[in-house]
């Protein structure tokens, strides 16, 4: 009863109250168009207070301002309101970016080790199972304000014989010394130590350092390397060396017995000899200048533990060895693991010279 009578009501004073409100609002509105139509200025720019305003009450009416909006068009009012929209999240495109815990990685290993350069640790990370490409390193570097890395030639050493090289480098080894002065109580003493490294596989054989690298002394140094050869299975058939006097004939007459070619690079051409050259520098750059050596024993020593290090923990960026260490040349590309698989150390040697990165067991 109750309901029927105030349905009654509102039904009623509808009735009564809406042809006046919309006679009202006609007659607002025609008033309106009069004043349009003698305003000289036929554009009216609204202030954004009066903007406002216009979407607060356009509000009301669910911003139905069809018939309604005089001032401007109602799709300059559609604008208005898509303007004051809060902005939806643009998606990104493209690939993910790296995520921070790889980029402090990285940061860590430059800031660390000052004479890695963008490939080496490139390297590391490929042991560590992390797919990451090398520019992507490189621009990361940049932008945490690191330098580039040490100078090395962008172009490739031109070696007349390359096409040879390439062809034979299972059969192929090289030979050549280097220096290093001892530092004793009877003086300053040069020692030398002499390199063999098989091109093929990048393995390497250093003698025990000496003050007096004679005949005798380097004779034994060749049976020493055919030894090291055999144990190795290599065949090698060719022997490049430089044209230094220490090369006797007794030296090279030993290794035409054994079924090795010597090959002498041509005079002042320390390139064509790249490969022994190149470990060299590297063995200097990368460990032995950092120390002063007492004796033979002492530079020794600090030779044989690179040459572990070399071999089992230090990957190689040569194009063939693909950035891997020696000891997993021929082992399968390692899988892509999570950062969560195990925690990352930095492992290092000879007072933190030498250094590497693993995981822990977990």
């Amino acid at each position: 009863m109750n309901s029927n009578f105030l349905l009654a009501l509102l039904t009623f004073f509808a009735h009564f109250f809406m042809p006046r409100y919309n006679a009202r609002m006609q007659f607002l509105i025609f008033q309106i168009q009069m004043l349009r139509s003698r305003v000289q200025s036929l554009k009216i720019t609204p202030t954004p207070a009066e903007r406002a305003e216009l979407i607060r009450l356009g509000r009301a009416c669910r911003h139905d301002v069809q018939g309604i909006m005089l001032v401007v068009k109602p799709e300059t009012y559609r604008r208005w309101l898509r303007s004051t929209a809060p902005a939806k999240p643009r998606k990104t495109s493209g690939r993910p970016g790296t995520s921070p815990e790889i980029v402090r990685l990285i940061v860590s290993m430059v800031a660390n080790n000052i004479h890695w350069g963008y490939k080496r640790v490139w390297g590391e990370l490929r042991k560590l199972g992390f797919r990451i490409g090398l520019t992507t390193i490189r621009e990361i570097l940049k932008r945490e304000g690191f330098p580039p890395s040490p100078a090395k030639s962008k172009n490739a050493p031109g070696m007349p014989w390359s096409t040879f090289v390439r062809g034979h480098m299972e059969s192929l080894v090289a030979v050549d010394f280097f220096t290093k002065p001892i530092y004793s109580l009877t003086g300053i003493r040069t020692a030398w130590v002499l390199v063999f490294i098989h091109l093929c596989s990048r393995r390497v054989l250093a003698s025990y350092p000496t003050f007096h690298p004679n005949e005798s002394w380097l004779a034994q140094q060749a049976r020493n390397a055919t030894i090291w050869l055999e144990d190795k299975g290599v065949d090698a058939r060719f022997l490049i060396h430089d044209r230094d006097t220490k090369f006797s004939a007794q030296f090279k007459d030993f290794w035409k017995d054994a079924g090795t070619r010597c090959l002498p690079i041509p005079p002042r051409a320390p390139r064509a000899n790249a490969f022994v050259e190149s470990y060299i520098g590297t063995f200097k750059a990368q460990c032995l200048n950092h120390f002063v050596c007492l004796s033979l024993d002492h530079l020794d020593y600090i030779q044989r533990t690179w040459l572990r290090y070399y071999h089992t923990e230090r990957p190689h960026q040569g194009r063939d060895i693909g950035n891997r260490v020696l000891t997993c040349k021929t082992s399968p590309e390692p899988e892509s693991v999570s950062a969560a698989e195990g925690k990352i150390v930095r492992k290092t040697d000879l007072g933190g010279v030498l250094a590497w990165y693993e995981r822990e067991a977990a």
